[in-house]
């Protein structure tokens, strides 16, 4: 297993679970005997989450002066991380930190190891599950790949990679889905490790409804960037196809035929087409 690591633990307003989290890591790192230190960010907390912890000795303690969001804490402590392996977990109790030397044990031949929560979606109300059931699958379809856990809070992964990507990461919640799928349209080897998934300790930052749709569009856009084609093709092969329906019904079952429609559709899907392998190549040219 790998010794030296960065544990960064990103916080707002968690006074109720933060010092049991950095006791837990504490404790293991001493176990371990390993070579860890912990960063944690305090994303402008008012609650004096900060307060619990500060007296600890053995700890990285950073302040934002306000809070930035979640994406934005942990680019904080990738920043001043001393080490190229870095996890990343939350303040809240909700992961166990003893999966942590799982995920590190499995990190040298994978660019990043994610902890897959088994019964994620146990606490999620049911009036949000149909949108996070779309956001999976939509997901699944633009990667190729079928993803166990998209946004886990829970994750090793190499400092130097997730550098690459760093101008990509956005500052909020969808800073995991993110790299998530920046490093899966990239080819990099990602490994999913089922965990368990606990109450959390405190009230929940998500906003369900702006986030939800924050991280349809983040899907979007990243692969856009990484994979235009998954995104172009669809899109021009439904206007294909609804030209040449549009010829055949107006042909079958209207006194003209709707060439004018048929030849507007036509032309669009060949022009979204064009369009997206246009990107493609300006993708594949900045990469070389």
């Amino acid at each position: 297993m790998i010794e030296e690591a960065s544990i960064i633990i990103p916080t707002y307003n968690e006074k109720e679970g933060i010092f049991q989290v950095i006791e837990s890591l504490r404790s293991l790192r001493k176990r371990c005997g390993n070579h860890w230190e912990i960063i944690v960010v305090d994303d402008g907390s008012t609650d004096g989450t900060s307060e619990m912890i500060r007296d600890i000795q053995d700890i990285v303690l950073i302040h934002h002066p306000f809070n930035r969001g979640y994406g934005a804490a942990i680019k904080t402590g990738i920043r001043h991380a001393r080490y190229n392996t870095l996890v990343i977990s939350d303040a809240d109790g909700t992961y166990s930190i003893e999966d942590i030397p799982r995920l590190l044990a499995l990190l040298p031949k994978s660019e990043m190891v994610v902890g897959a929560r088994k019964n994620k979606d146990t606490n999620i109300p049911y009036v949000r599950r149909p949108a996070k059931w779309i956001l999976n699958k939509l997901a699944n379809f633009l990667t190729g790949i079928k993803i166990p856990d998209l946004n886990s809070g829970l994750r090793a992964m190499k400092k130097d990679i997730v550098m690459k990507f760093c101008h990509l990461l956005p500052d909020g919640f969808s800073f995991t889905t993110t790299i998530t799928l920046a490093m899966l349209t990239n080819d990099y080897a990602v490994e999913f490790i089922p965990i368990e998934y606990h109450l959390r300790l405190g009230r929940s930052k998500i906003r369900p409804v702006r986030d939800t749709l924050n991280f349809i569009q983040l899907i979007i856009r990243t692969v856009l960037y990484f994979d235009p084609l998954k995104i172009f093709l669809p899109i021009s092969a439904f206007f294909f196809a609804s030209s040449i329906a549009v010829l055949v019904l107006s042909y079958l079952f209207t006194p003209k035929v709707m060439d004018i429609t048929t030849v507007i559709l036509f032309i669009s899907g060949v022009q979204i087409l064009a369009i997206g392998m246009i990107a493609d190549l300006i993708d594949k040219r900045s990469r070389s």
